[in-house]
């Protein structure tokens, strides 16, 4: 399977409050967990999260690099508490039995001082306690949403790498298509190209070739015109560049095949196809194969902004 670098994932849970006795309660906090990722060179995490849920942060990382090689992933874990939250009933019994110890000690030091009403005694800080989330509940919750987050996320980004991989072969076969084209026109480039220098030839040495005392004879006419020749078909031989592009270009079709972690290596042959396309562009003395290299060009470079798509 071939991954693309670039998927969604999401997952939402639950999670119950308790109340100071640590029981759970009928209130609860709704978490969400998002992961995005795009391409990226290499695995590259970040994490947005409210304080509460820095414990699961660990075990999310871990989750994730195991599963993942490559990409910029940015996980973000939002967490929404019941509006109106409510205190519990009853207050915190070692909250009041602290406070009245407090005060028999105080109390002998400021005699005249007024004792505490009872609405004193309700703000008095951490007497009522609001429904609070369990980290080991919270932990583990947010585990099992990343993991479920994480699964979307790589099946989206498998989706993509096979559509990506559809284009690259199509990519592929059009590249052979153009190379094809090639290997039957050298020959015909060679005869066009010895016609015009035998006419060329023929019309400015006729001259000095006529007669008794002809300076140069037909014969070496025509080993002159084979020798431009020669040259020029050495000039426009890319044989071996058409046979290097059809190594990479079957090596890459293996690649796909192969699947796993593929971008890197799609990569490199990426370079390879377009080391061969610039020399075949350099031996380009012909508009034909002038055009032909334009099109493997254009060609390679579509491949490589899909390539770099791929984990």
């Amino acid at each position: 399977m071939i991954s693309s670098m670039t998927g969604y994932g999401v997952a939402s849970r639950q999670v119950p409050l308790t109340d100071a006795q640590g029981r759970q309660t009928e209130m609860s906090v709704a978490m969400t967990v998002e992961l995005r990722s795009v391409n990226s060179r290499f695995l590259d995490l970040a994490f947005r999260m409210p304080d509460d849920c820095h414990s699961a942060e660990t075990g999310l990382r871990e989750m994730l690099t195991a599963a993942l090689a490559r990409g910029k992933l940015d996980c973000r874990i939002k967490l929404q508490r019941p509006e109106g939250l409510p205190p519990t009933a009853a207050p915190d019994a070692s909250a009041l039995a602290q406070l009245l110890r407090l005060q028999g000690l105080v109390k002998p030091h400021f005699p005249q001082a007024a004792p505490l009403s009872v609405a004193e005694i309700l703000r008095w800080p951490g007497l009522l306690t609001e429904p609070a989330l369990s980290q080991e509940t919270l932990r583990e919750a947010l585990l099992a949403a990343g993991a479920e987050a994480l699964e979307q996320l790589k099946a989206s980004r498998a989706r993509e790498g096979e559509a990506l991989a559809v284009i690259l072969r199509a990519r592929v076969e059009d590249m052979r298509g153009a190379t094809a084209k090639l290997k039957p026109l050298l020959p015909q480039l060679l005869e066009q190209q010895q016609k015009k220098l035998e006419e060329k030839f023929t019309a400015a040495l006729a001259p000095a070739s006529e007669g008794a005392a002809a300076v140069i004879s037909r014969e070496e006419v025509a080993e002159r015109i084979r020798q431009e020749v020669t040259a020029f078909g050495i000039r426009i031989d890319v044989a071996e560049e058409l046979g290097r592009l059809d190594t990479h270009l079957t090596e890459t079709l293996r690649i796909l095949k192969a699947g796993g972690s593929v971008g890197k290596r799609l990569d490199f042959m990426m370079q390879e196809l377009n080391r061969e396309a610039n020399t075949l562009g350099s031996k380009a003395t012909a508009i034909e194969l002038t055009d032909s290299a334009m099109q493997l060009k254009l060609l390679i470079e579509q491949m490589r902004e899909q390539v770099q798509n791929l984990e």
